[in-house]
């Protein structure tokens, strides 16, 4: 499958839980603080590689970076920005301490996800990832291709998103 026909495959497909607007504002907030939140913990293990001490959160950082790269690389540059920027919020987050970071992580966690629940209850349906876990993943990338939208970038992916989304309506 082109990378371009995967991508908009990926993104209608998580796109099918997320019509309203509603639904789509409450996840600008809950998504980013939900990677936040999980990034939290991930910055207080740090391990020494050969030296140099290396945290777990740049570890995943990078490693989801090159999965958003491989969707689409406007994106996954986008996305690349965004997680670092997530991460060094998490890292000064991390520096307060273990006990008092991983209470404002679980804080923001709870937080997040009543967020995102709030939404699809708005919508009415389910969210995406109780049809595949992976949708969790995908999330992010939507949101920055809704945004993309917003400031009139990448007509041709939401042309194809939309077409997909239409099929699967009239279906």
């Amino acid at each position: 499958m082109p990378p371009a026909t995967r991508t908009a495959a990926i993104l209608a497909s998580y796109g099918r839980f997320h019509r309203d607007p509603r639904n789509r504002r409450t996840h600008y907030v809950g998504v980013p603080a939900i990677v936040y939140s999980v990034l939290v913990p991930t910055a207080l293990a740090v391990h020494p590689v050969p030296g140099v001490p290396l945290r777990l959160d740049r570890i995943v950082v990078a490693v989801a970076a090159i999965g958003y790269l491989w969707l689409d690389v406007g994106l996954g540059l986008a996305l690349t920005a965004i997680l670092a920027l997530l991460a060094a919020a998490a890292e000064a987050t991390a520096a307060l301490g273990s006990s008092l970071a991983l209470t404002v992580a679980a804080v923001v966690f709870m937080a997040g996800w009543t967020l995102q629940l709030l939404g699809h209850r708005l919508e009415g349906n389910r969210p995406a990832l109780l049809t595949n876990l992976a949708q969790i993943l995908v999330a992010p990338a939507y949101l920055v291709a809704e945004l993309a939208f917003a400031l009139g970038l990448r007509s041709s992916l939401r042309s194809a998103i939309e077409r997909r989304l239409a099929g699967h309506a009239a279906t």
